[in-house]
């Protein structure tokens, strides 16, 4: 029986039946090489950098990423002063290299990866963790000020772009391919009457970027995907989950009658970062309890 590896250093955006061409089924099936499903999510050999990986939501990947048996590179701006991160990707039999960096500035964000890139020798995975800030900029729509709409695009637009940059330029030297994944938020397809138009249209454009880089790179074996969740339970959004009025709208809204945890994030970045997903690029998945579902 032929024996097959999923879980190699170099992504592999094939069918593992693809050479298969032969008629008679019974013969399909015994030559068919013996696989171990689950081995698709390992990510052995592999280095995932998460940008934003101190952050509530970036720290819970990071871990994850780190568990399928990838090495992990961390961006943040005070990413150094997390050892306890460190720590506990070490307790996971795997290791991780934190490096300072303001990703919405770019020679910060191509230092990092370079970084990264030079302490590893390679770069297999970017996960864009950084975002955010909604909360802290409502205004009405018909006035809402040049300064903090440059700064949430920065947080979440421009800190999404720069990175992924850097990164798929090592992962085409590379030359193993490599899968990036952006988090983008249901609110880049749904609006909501809350002041968030800033908010809205760095998602937005976030969801459109995907599509745009998925089909540009596809060449290089570079898959590009993200992820769109409504809101998840970290400390960035306590402050408008602490509004009764606003949460019980919320989740009169989510069939599933919550908002999400970090955990419910893991599965579906495990899909995307892996050979799982060898032949899905450009897609954005909604991570939100039905809400879309209803709207």
């Amino acid at each position: 029986m032929l024996a097959l590896t999923l879980a190699t250093p170099i992504f592999d955006n094939r069918s593992s039946t693809e050479d298969l061409h032969l008629d008679d089924h019974a013969t399909t099936r015994h030559l068919m090489p013996a696989i171990d499903e689950l081995a698709r999510f390992r990510l052995d050999g592999r280095v995932a950098v998460v940008s934003g990986g101190t952050g509530g939501i970036g720290r819970r990947l990071s871990l994850a990423l780190a568990g399928a048996g990838a090495r992990i590179g961390v961006l943040g701006r005070s990413a150094s002063g997390h050892g306890d991160l460190e720590r506990a990707i070490a307790d996971l039999g795997s290791e991780a290299h934190l490096v300072d960096a303001d990703v919405t500035r770019r020679e910060d964000a191509d230092r990092a990866v370079d970084a990264i890139n030079e302490r590893y020798g390679r770069v297999d995975i970017l996960v864009n963790a950084v975002g955010g800030g909604a909360g802290t900029a409502l205004y009405p729509a018909e006035s809402y000020p040049e300064d903090e709409w440059d700064r949430i695009l920065d947080l979440n637009l421009r800190s999404t772009l720069l990175p992924t940059q850097a990164a798929a330029r090592a992962m085409i030297a590379g030359g193993r391919g490599g899968r990036v994944l952006h988090i983008s938020s249901v609110r880049g397809q749904l609006g909501i009457n809350q002041g968030f138009s800033a908010y809205v249209a760095a998602k937005g454009a976030i969801n459109a970027l995907t599509r745009q880089q998925a089909t540009e790179w596809a060449r290089h074996a570079i898959n590009v995907n993200a992820i769109a969740p409504t809101f998840v339970a970290t400390p960035q959004v306590e402050t408008l989950l602490a509004d009764e009025d606003f949460k019980r709208g919320l989740l009169a809204r989510i069939p599933l009658g919550r908002v999400a945890d970090t955990d419910d994030l893991v599965g579906a970045v495990l899909f995307f970062c892996s050979d799982a997903s060898a032949f899905v690029t450009g897609q954005i998945l909604t991570l939100d309890g039905g809400l879309t579902a209803t709207q």
